[in-house]
């Protein structure tokens, strides 16, 4: 039986994951910080449904806290490591740009400390698209420069893949960054949109709509995301024999990036409307500017995902919020 240890499994992405590698027999240890940054309960009932299988335990602690990481990953022996905690949110990063570089810096370094000293066999870490910045060159491609991003909480994510690369050379510890884009699902966080537009459209309170809706994105449903790193877990970086077409791996470490994302640009205003009709009422409207740090469009090249893994997310996007929508009539109650 093989063990992963995961950190951010009362999260959106961590629960999602820790959910399908249970299911496929593996043992998975986890940490979490349970932060309030968004209504914990909805962090405790994930937690709660995961603690129904007897191969999952759980640490609750801050990724800041070097002891307790290093700590619980000893104990765990884990094979691999899947590092998907964070302090996620390109907006509040603009409000609080120390809880970034407390959680995604330091947070991140004490957790490949805790991979080194085991050590794993496969370090796996999330990254986001929005480490692309101000590129225009679409869809994204992990050997494109990404040296301009926008916000604190890019910065930190791309901060991120240079420390990995740096273990990954120093130690020769097999490291895959992945970039997500734009992430939606059951169980997502209230701050993001999907969910914002979906209460918003059922309480009649307006929603707000930056860029006037011109705004694309790449919409990952998160049972393919989940699908997608559970694949490339197997998917190790080593010498140039494991590389593929259009990688990004290393010639001076076992380190890759990989997009994970639809390979599809989707207009805000189309998705806002599959809302609108799954929920049979329309939305009330309020139009506004561009907010400072964001991007007017992502778009993924997921061809590296597909040759490393013969998989790619594929599930449309009309499709995933009608799950959504569906789950949370479900779970609130409307």
């Amino acid at each position: 039986m093989r063990t992963a240890f995961i950190t951010g499994t009362g999260g959106f992405i961590g629960f999602h994951l820790a959910e399908l590698l249970l299911q496929e027999g593996w043992a998975v240890a986890s940490l979490d910080g349970m932060t309030d940054y968004y209504d914990v309960r909805l962090k405790e009932r994930r937690l709660e449904m995961l603690r129904q299988h007897p191969r999952f335990s759980f640490t609750q602690a801050m990724l800041e806290d070097n002891d307790a990481v290093q700590c619980a990953i000893a104990q765990a022996q884990p094979d691999v490591i899947v590092h998907l905690a964070a302090q996620a949110g390109v907006r509040y990063s603009l409000e609080n740009p120390r809880a970034y570089v407390d959680a995604n810096i330091v947070g991140t370094f004490n957790v490949m400390e805790a991979a080194r000293a085991v050590p794993v066999k496969h370090l796996l870490m999330a990254s986001t698209s929005s480490a692309y910045g101000a590129n225009t060159e679409m869809p994204f491609s992990e050997t494109q420069k990404a040296d301009t991003q926008l916000t604190i909480y890019a910065a930190t994510k791309k901060a991120n893949e240079s420390m990995g690369h740096s273990y990954a050379h120093i130690y020769d510890l097999p490291t895959t960054m992945f970039r997500f884009f734009t992430v939606y699902g059951p169980w997502g966080r209230p701050d993001m949109a999907l969910f914002k537009f979906t209460k918003g459209i059922l309480e009649e309170t307006p929603i707000d709509i930056y860029n006037n809706g011109d705004m694309w994105r790449d919409f990952t449903y998160v049972t393919d995301l989940v699908r997608a790193i559970r694949l490339l877990i197997d998917a190790v970086p080593g010498g140039i024999e494991t590389a593929v077409e259009g990688d990004s791996l290393s010639p001076a470490a076992p380190f890759r990036v990989v997009n994970i994302g639809n390979s599809d640009k989707v207009r805000l205003l189309d998705f806002i409307e599959a809302i609108e009709e799954e929920i049979g009422q329309k939305a009330i409207r309020n139009y506004m500017p561009m907010q400072t740090g964001d991007v007017p469009a992502t778009w993924a090249d997921a061809s590296v995902l597909q040759q490393l893994t013969g998989y790619r997310p594929q599930t449309p996007f009309r499709e995933g919020v009608a799950r959504f929508v569906r789950w949370y009539r479900d779970y609130y109650g409307v």
